[in-house]
């Protein structure tokens, strides 16, 4: 372990990767670990978690679990107060929890609406609202959200992506609320913005799938979970202390850089 994240303690929801492979959860737990921290895995399966942790302990990690749904206020708050009491502190909160649903405006429904809404955005505010009282008698910390390249523009797709992408352009507006809010405090608030990796959640689409995400992005080469895990390392430590309101992309040169005819 290299200690970058010494003496501190982690939340991460949505920590477990749904099928086979490193997800964004994933991937952050094990290097929050990897690099000192003690890590509170939040999942709605125990039995997922279950099988992080024990990876985490058998690499000589410390990690524990809370099995519950975060966009329920109980339960965010129960998940914070376990972190706090079996750990004495909280430092750092990564929101990794989210969903997706195709649909244009005219063909989402209020359902799929308002599930992708409470799923992807308030659990975050839930968790970070539950979080910032612990962060305070800690001294200060870090709440890392992760977010998408579709909220920060207009996805061209013949499905459509309207929800999914109206909750990735409200984390990015509720990271920087929460960064001006709690600056002086020492409290900082900062966004992943992630391009086209493949995790578990995307596998299932198929190689010609994967392989068309890896050509798009201007790298031409493909992203996963520990890309993502890294940047998360780097936000969590006291490396970027000095650093709030941030939203990072993680994509490759995709916001960056634009094609052009040749």
């Amino acid at each position: 372990m290299a200690g970058r994240l010494d003496g501190k303690v982690a939340i991460v929801t949505g920590a477990a990767s749904r099928g086979e492979g490193i997800g964004n959860g994933k991937a952050t737990a094990l290097l929050f670990a990897r690099e000192g921290a003690r890590v509170m895995l939040i999942n709605r399966s125990k039995e997922r978690a279950e099988t992080l942790r024990e990876e985490i302990a058998g690499e000589g990690g410390e990690a524990a679990i809370f099995a519950g749904d975060m966009t329920n206020a109980d339960d965010a708050s129960a998940a914070i107060d376990a972190a706090e009491e079996r750990y004495g502190r909280l430092d750092i909160l990564c929101n990794n929890i989210g969903i997706g649903s195709p649909g244009k405006v005219e063909d989402v429904t209020e359902a799929q609406w308002d599930k992708i809404i409470e799923t992807n955005l308030k659990s975050a505010m839930l968790c970070a609202r539950a979080s910032i009282p612990a962060m305070r008698r800690a001294g200060g910390g870090s709440i890392i959200n992760i977010s998408s390249v579709v909220g920060a523009g207009g996805l061209a797709s013949d499905a459509g992506a309207v929800a999914y992408a109206t909750s990735k352009a409200g984390m990015h507006g509720f990271t920087q609320s929460v960064a001006a809010d709690y600056a002086a405090e020492g409290i900082r608030s900062n966004c992943i913005v992630v391009g086209t990796v493949h995790t578990p959640m995307v596998a299932a689409r198929g190689p010609e799938y994967r392989e068309r995400r890896r050509r798009s992005v201007p790298l031409e080469t493909e992203g996963t979970g520990w890309d993502i895990g890294w940047g998360a390392v780097y936000l969590a430590s006291d490396e970027s202390r000095w650093i709030t309101g941030l939203l990072l992309p993680i994509d490759g040169g995709l916001m960056a850089i634009r094609p052009w005819p040749r």
